[in-house]
């Protein structure tokens, strides 16, 4: 009987031990719960940058090997550049033939303009020469007219009135051809006109042809650039899958470099979790690669939607049966200045994380 009052009270302490430990867990989770909101839907993040090329080509030289740490402007690949060299000098070509074209347009606008002045100088000459056949002419006329009626009254000869209508005659001729003389260096005077604008139209040309070229130029100068692909980032390269002699487009993804010096972490909080969380509340991050230390952080940033919002498919709860479901909320958590660099530096994008968000 006393044994088995002994049993009987040993298994009484047990309950009650872990009664004990299971209301003092309890009580101290209630309490945690109040000044902190915590979630394991939680990942570490970095960008990652892809490599793309900008033009086309075969690639001749590979410079880096997989997941190799690279600087910023350190060469990455080079493509075969050989058509783009002759594209260049296509192109240095082009703008030297554009710019002679200038030459030979603004050389013929001074020719031009020689030729229309000398037409004007003509025309000009050509009134003066008019007046002054219409004043012979006038002369001629006032003549024949006075021989007229003198040898309508028989006082003078048949020859000395035919030689007053044959000066009249002459004077009126005279005027008539200077005048046609006149029309035709009028017209010469606006054909040089003319000309002389289509000229300085052609230089016009010639010079958007010089900025057109010189642009090609730099078109080429710049896709010549592009053959050497280079970091944009100081980071660590991924899996570099390519090889020399491989055919790549413009816009293709290489591979991806990865920014290992910038890195924050995304959780995924419940919707029901964030009443009471604010951006710079202190945050604790455990990382589950390296559960011995906690890291530093805090809040940056909460998403304008959930999740499920940014999915292909996002829910559509006005069609079907509707179920509700709680949604989550993507929060930015950047790690603090205070936390171990060494440790820091090894932490990976996409590694899990828990975080516990302190309230107060």
């Amino acid at each position: 009987m006393e044994e088995k009052k002994k049993t009987n009270k040993k298994f009484v302490i047990i309950i009650g031990s872990l009664v004990l430990i299971g209301l003092i867990y309890g009580g101290y989770k209630f309490i945690h719960s109040l000044s902190h909101e915590g979630t394991d839907d939680a990942q570490i993040e970095a960008n990652m940058n892809p490599i793309i090329p900008h033009v086309s080509g075969y690639i001749e030289k590979v410079y880096v090997s997989d997941n190799q740490k690279v600087k910023k402007g350190d060469t990455l690949l080079i493509i075969d550049n050989r058509d783009y060299k002759v594209k260049l000098e296509q192109a240095k070509a082009n703008l030297l033939a554009a710019k002679s074209q200038v030459g030979v347009a603004q050389a013929s606008i001074g020719s031009y303009q020689s030729n229309a002045a000398a037409s004007n100088a003509q025309f000009k000459s050509a009134g003066s020469s008019i007046k002054a056949a219409e004043i012979k002419l006038w002369r001629a006329s006032q003549d024949f007219k006075r021989y007229k009626n003198l040898y309508d009254n028989h006082s003078i000869t048949e020859q000395q009135y035919e030689q007053a209508l044959a000066a009249k005659q002459e004077a009126e001729q005279q005027l008539e051809i200077l005048k046609n003389q006149e029309k035709a260096s009028a017209n010469q005077r606006n054909a040089a006109v003319s000309q002389t604008e289509i000229s300085e139209n052609q230089v016009s040309v010639a010079e958007a042809n010089v900025e057109s070229a010189k642009a090609a130029l730099d078109a080429a100068k710049l896709n010549m650039d592009y053959t050497i692909i280079t970091a944009p980032i100081d980071g660590q390269l991924s899996n570099v899958e390519i090889q020399p002699g491989q055919f790549i487009q413009p816009g293709q993804s290489l591979f991806y470099l990865v920014n290992t010096n910038d890195k924050w972490v995304i959780a995924n909080f419940k919707e029901t979790q964030l009443e009471k969380m604010n951006i710079g509340q202190s945050v604790g991050i455990e990382v589950d690669a390296y559960p011995d230390y906690e890291f530093e952080g805090k809040i940056t940033a909460f998403s304008p939607a959930t999740g499920a919002k940014f999915s292909l498919l996002p829910p559509d709860n006005a069609t079907g049966n509707f179920v509700k479901t709680v949604q989550r909320l993507p929060v930015k958590i950047e790690f603090s200045k205070d936390n171990d660099k060494e440790k820091l530096a090894r932490l990976r994008s996409g590694m899990n994380v828990y975080v516990d968000v302190h309230l107060k």
